[in-house]
This record gives structure tokens, sequence and C-alpha cells, in this order.
């Protein structure tokens, strides 16, 4: 059994609260507690280390706890949280899973039906390493998911310095790289977290309110949700001290609004890839998209308008896919980015941009002026293919209250006049009444 700093330093925690889950408060020695029970089981069940496991779960202490266990096992871990339910068994395949536990409906141990005899290079360099492992996988929205391989050990590392020990929602997803990030930070200082039973506005909101909660770290999307439910007036929300957000570029009319509502809130925005962890970072100010990066173990260059970053706790590489770093271990993050002296303004991804007759439009700014307008509920704008431009913009809208689309295109479109250059108005505006995010809270377009 590995024997590391992290889990050293849970145990000096001892009886301050770890976890709230279901209204009941559980200690760090209590959770140290159930790790050695699962510890003993995975034991007893014959999981050797260097094995590939499956935890098939969303948060909850069995499945912190487990995670635990596991990286004292030296186990290569592959989370699969209830939101990517349709692609479970196509990730077991692609990551080679040796054994599923599923540790809230039963404890046992459960073999795939089909276990590939063959490895992966990487898993082997693990296994060489005597290190844990993890396998992320994409949320596939530019294309197939990548199965991403770390060095637990080096997650972990990041979070050997102290810092403030705050009471956390656990919102981000538990096999997404900013959930494990907030697991991670959250129990290196000796923080509360608190895992929701649904991610929408009225149930985070009466959460925060009912534990006196400090951070909540979210994506844009969600806080666009929460503004439109205006539920942060139905809820005191005074114990919050900080929202972070990342995983999408916020639209600056949403963060405006946001900061408006909870002024006494700080609100900082997050960067990081699975592929190379989560950097530090620095808001300019509570209503500014600029912000510093960077941070121990992080080298950053800006090559024709992209970010370049090179990391100490990048992935060894993907399972499905060629490696996307250089001779030198740096990696095309492709988001386009500004830079004024020591800030960056995230852009988008140089895949979303919008070509309308050699004029390049992102998605994210013209997103943000029509979410200014009076009665829209949300907004996702990408390309649509034109003969003569080449794409122009198309934006597809949902409303708070039923409107007329013909008034409703003129009204946008009037807006944005007043507002964007004539190639950035959207030629194309459809009404729609699905939901544009995924199950992870971000943003899902498709070019036309």
């Amino acid at each position: 059994m590995l024997k590391h700093w992290l889990l050293e330093r849970l145990a000096d925690f001892n009886n301050r609260t770890a976890i709230i889950f279901d209204d009941s408060p559980i200690s760090y020695s209590q959770l140290l507690e159930i790790k050695k029970s699962w510890q003993s089981f995975i034991e007893k069940t014959n999981v050797s280390a260097g094995e590939v496991v499956a935890i098939d779960s969303d948060y909850t202490p069995d499945s912190i706890a487990l995670l635990l266990a596991l990286i004292a096992n030296k186990n290569i871990i592959v989370p699969l949280s209830p939101s990517i339910k349709q692609q479970k068994d196509s990730f077991m395949e692609i990551a080679k899973v040796d054994y599923i536990i599923r540790p809230n409906v039963d404890k046992e141990v459960i073999r795939p039906f089909i276990v590939s005899s063959e490895s992966y290079e990487l898993y082997e360099k693990l296994r060489q390493n005597d290190a844990p492992g993890l396998v992320l996988f994409s949320s596939g929205s530019t294309g197939k998911s990548k199965a991403i391989v770390l060095n637990f050990n080096r997650l972990m590392d990041k979070f050997f310095k102290k810092r403030k020990a705050m009471s956390t929602v656990c919102f981000l997803m538990f096999d997404h790289i900013g959930g494990i990030n907030t697991l991670l930070s959250t129990m290196a200082n000796g923080g509360i977290l608190v895992p929701v039973s649904d991610r929408f506005p009225e149930s985070v909101c009466s959460l925060i309110e009912k534990y006196q909660l400090q951070l909540l770290p979210t994506s844009p999307t969600f806080l666009n949700m929460l503004l439109i439910s205006r539920a942060y007036e139905k809820y005191n929300l005074s114990s919050l001290s900080l929202i972070t957000y990342g995983t999408e570029p916020m639209p600056n009319s949403t963060l405006k609004e946001l900061h408006k509502h909870l002024p006494k809130c700080r609100l900082k925005q997050t960067y990081g890839l699975s592929e190379l962890g989560i950097l530090s970072t620095q808001s300019q100010n509570n209503d500014s998209l600029w912000m510093k990066m960077g941070g121990d173990g992080y080298q950053l260059k800006v090559v024709d308008g992209i970010l370049w970053i090179k990391s100490e706790s990048a992935m060894l590489g993907y399972l499905n896919a060629p490696s996307p770093f250089d001779e030198e271990g740096w990696m095309n993050t492709r988001d386009k980015v500004e830079v004024d002296g020591e800030y960056f303004k995230i852009l988008g991804r140089e895949t979303d941009i919008i070509n309308v007759g050699g004029e390049k439009v992102y998605a994210a700014e013209i997103e943000s002026v029509i979410l200014e307008i009076p009665n829209i509920k949300d907004v996702a704008v990408s390309g649509k293919t034109n003969p003569l431009t080449g794409q122009v913009v198309y934006a597809k809208v949902a409303v708070i209250e039923e409107e007329d689309i013909k008034s409703l295109r003129r009204k946008i479109k009037k807006h944005c006049q007043t507002r964007l250059a004539a190639y950035k108005v959207p030629a194309y505006i459809e009404l729609c009444h699905t939901t544009f995010h995924s199950a992870r809270f971000k943003k899902q377009k498709k070019t036309a």
C-alpha cells in the first residue's frame, strides 16, 4: 500500500468534518475508516496493484473512500459518473478495465464481460514507477472522446502547499478534471465537501444556504441558469465568498450581471485542460474576463494568437489518439487569446471560430450581446455554411416566455446591429425549446 503525504495529512485532520452527505456529517477519521474497509475489501477480492478499476458512481463517502483506497493500492482508476451513462461500456472497453466497482449499489467487484489480455504502454509506465493512475475521458465536443492517462501522484503533489480550508459545493463531475481538482484541493486543506443531489439552481442555492458553504466551482452555463432562475433571491447566499467558473468561455454580460447581484462574492475565472491540469489564475477584477495564468510547474507562450502550455503535471498521453505534445513537451491548446502585459483573455477555441468572408467571429462575443436582450433564456452561436461568405452566424435561442418568432428575430437583429459589426449579426436565428448544455453543464454547439 502506498504511503502518501495526502493520506497522512487526512489523518491529521481527525475529527474535522470532511463530507456532508444526505444531511449527515462525516469526519476525516470516519472517512479513513471507510477507506480502510475498502482497502480490506480490494485485498480480499485480489485486486492487484497496477490493475485498471472503474468506479461507477457520483460523489459519495464510499466513492471518495474507495478512490483513496485504490490510490493507496496503486491502481489505475477510471471514474465513471452518471452523466456518461450511454458511453460507459465503450469507455470501459477503451480503458481495458479489469474490474468495475459500484460502491453505492452493492459491495462487490464485477469483471467486465470481455477483458483484454493486452495492455497499454502508458499503463506499463505507471506500473514501472509504482504510481497510481487516472483515466479521464474528454467531453467529445469536437469529435470522439479521448482517453487521457494521468499520473495520480503528480496531480496530488500540486496540493502539497497548504491553503485556506473552505466548505465547497461538489458541482463539477466526479470524472471531470475540475471535479478531481476540487476534491483534492478541498481535502488537502481540511475543507468540507458537500455533494449535490442535482445540479440545478434551486437545489444548489438551497445547499449553500443550509450549510453556509463558501465555494462554488461551476460553469458559465450554470451561472446563466442561476441568473434566469433568480434563485439567488430566494436563498441566503451570504456565506458564499468565492465562485470559480471555467470549462467554456464566459459571456461578459453574464459575468457583469452576476457581479451586480452577488457584489460581495469574489468571481474567479479558472483555466485548465484534462491533458495539462488546472492552472493557477487571478482575475483582474470581479467583472473582467482578463486574468493572470500559470503558477508553479507551468510555462505559457502565445504563437500566432494561440495559447501553448507546458506542464509538469501533464498527462502521459492518450490511449486512443496520437500525443498532442511537441518534442519539447508543449501542447497547442487551440484556444485563441489576447494578451495585455501579464493578463490573458480567452476568446474561444480555434475550431469554434466562425469565418465570415475572411473575418473571424467569436461565438462568445455574440452570445454575450444576445443575452443582454430581455426574455432571452439561453443562446448558442455557431457557423452555418454559406456559398458567398464561407460561413454566416447562426444563433439558436431559448426564451423565458413564449414570443412570436418574427418579432423575436427583429428584436435580436436590431440589438446586435447597435453593438456589433455587420458581419457578426446573426443571419439565421432559430427558436429552440431544448437545452443547449450537456450533462456536464457545458454549452453544446454544432456547425451547420
